[in-house]
């Protein structure tokens, strides 16, 4: 399996969950202008940061499974994983917050048997 195929299961995951649970949220899902900012950003840190620590020798890639194309010393397979947690991470959120603001349903139950 070479890493690119990994990190389209990886993001096509992250993706699926993250519809899935703005879908089921019952609200407005996360802003895509807001994720579109927290991709460019977490790409920019990933760029910076994996160039660093590829530059420094605390790890490396086997050449056979990349893709070959790179941004800086970061092959463009790490870039999925910050993209799969941009998409996922506020949907997460969205549903999370979703749910504490839904009237309790034990207290609902409660109140229809009295």
């Amino acid at each position: 399996m070479t890493y690119l195929q990994l990190s389209s299961w990886f993001v096509a995951v992250a993706a699926l969950g993250g519809a899935g649970l703005a879908l089921a949220s019952r609200r407005q899902g996360p802003r895509p202008l807001a994720v579109l900012l927290t991709v460019i950003v977490l790409f920019v840190l990933t760029a910076a940061f994996d160039t660093a620590m590829i530059a420094s020798g605390l790890f490396h890639y086997a050449q056979d499974p990349l893709l070959g194309v790179h941004i800086g010393l970061a092959p463009i397979e790490d870039f999925a994983y910050p993209l799969a947690g941009a998409l996922l991470l506020p949907a997460v959120w969205t549903a999370m917050r979703a749910r504490r603001r839904a009237p309790d349903r034990r207290s609902v139950d409660e109140e229809e048997r009295r």
